[in-house]
């Protein structure tokens, strides 16, 4: 049923969330932020922004006892009192017990597994010592079971030599993919079990920051390529039962396998230029997909590519952009600034969508802006 006066609660008052805050008016949805940060990104556009952890269990609990609807915009939330809340009748999306999974590589590693979604191969370690029992695993990347965000978390294990790096708490060795491209789909699963997938994108990562620098969507890839990571990233929620958003990063190999990277269980930062390039957003998607609503249609509109504007190297302070009147003169660019007032190198700021109906001038602009923006202070 169709209610904008539904008591809405999220956890996480960051971009995503700033985000999904400005979709939210379109519905006339009033949504309640909780964050640790006074200055995060939705304190100055939230209806009802409250200062406080949502990694605590006190605070969590009292922020959502009076919802009728919690949501997330990150998975280092407190799923004790979530899960608490649930127990009360309060509709938690996604599902605590879900994000839980997620929240812990080995355990999503696991779940791939027992659910025969396909993955690279990996083996469970406890420390730094028992990591140095695999060397002929090598070469692997290390993984951080819990708490590594946005490429932190995360070491490249090639040589036996290498394992000085290796975290020295409970994580897992993942076997180095030989990988043509890194691809993405977001997928939007309702409580009636429906479910709809965004056109498959293509991601380029930062070679410093270990995160997403740009990508194009759709991805240029085979047809069947791309039913396949369709039909994996569909089986995946599903596998889940997730209600909302679920971002699924997936590897293509050189000799055109597909394997499950990782998930998210929110909207993602695969997912920015559906804001301007799709029928439906990935924001009004989670929006319609955790409140019960008919799903939207995902159809883009042209070809699409998504810059990550991130601090410069050697900044740190009061942001200061430079290059943004070049970047606004040039026809089909859309820039979403997050409203973070401190840079730093790095810190996601920002980002630009451009869109073109040819590929081929699409590709000219991305080169020609990925640089044009530098964040200092």
């Amino acid at each position: 049923m169709f209610n904008p006066g539904v008591r809405f609660g999220l956890l996480g008052g960051g971009q995503l969330g700033r985000m999904l805050l400005q979709v939210a008016i379109d519905f006339d949805l009033s949504i309640k932020v909780l964050d640790p940060d006074a200055q995060a990104s939705c304190a100055e556009i939230a209806p009802e922004f409250v200062v406080g952890s949502f990694q605590d269990f006190d605070t969590v609990y009292a922020f959502g006892k009076d919802l009728e609807v919690i949501t997330i915009e990150i998975e280092a939330v407190n799923l004790d009192a979530l899960k608490k809340l649930q127990s009360e009748g309060v509709r938690v999306f996604p599902q605590p017990e879900i994000v839980e999974i997620i929240q812990d590589k080995r355990l999503q590693k696991q779940f791939y597994r027992d659910h025969n979604l396909p993955t690279s191969d990996f083996v469970l370690v406890e420390n730094q010592a028992d990591a140095r029992r695999h060397a002929d695993f090598l070469p692997a990347f290390n993984k951080l079971g819990k708490g590594g965000y946005d490429g932190r978390g995360v070491q490249r294990i090639a040589t036996a030599a290498d394992f000085d790096k290796a975290f020295d708490a409970p994580g897992l060795l993942e076997k180095a993919v030989d990988f043509e491209k890194e691809l993405a789909v977001i997928v939007a699963r309702n409580e009636r079990g429906d479910v709809k997938t965004f056109p498959t994108v293509e991601m380029v990562f930062h070679p410093e920051a270990n995160m997403v620098d740009y990508l194009f969507a759709p991805a240029s890839i085979p047809a069947e390529v791309d039913a396949r990571a369709q039909f994996i990233a569909s089986r995946t929620a599903e596998a889940f039962g997730i209600v909302g958003l679920l971002a699924v990063e997936m590897f293509l190999t050189k000799d055109g396998e597909i394997l499950i990277n990782e998930v998210a269980p929110r909207p993602h930062n695969s997912g920015h230029h559906t804001l301007r390039a799709n029928d439906v957003s990935q924001f009004e998607q989670h929006l319609r997909a955790v409140l019960n609503w008919p799903l939207g249609d995902t159809k883009a509109h042209s070809y699409a590519a998504m810059i990550n504007l991130l601090g410069a190297e050697g900044y740190e302070g009061e942001a200061k952009y430079e290059g943004m009147e070049n970047l606004l003169e040039t026809p089909g660019v859309h820039p979403f600034l997050y409203g973070k007032k401190i840079t730093k190198p790095f810190r996601k700021m920002g980002h630009i969508t451009v869109v073109d109906k040819e590929l081929e001038t699409l590709k000219k602009k991305v080169e020609a802006l990925k640089n044009a923006v530098r964040i200092i202070s």
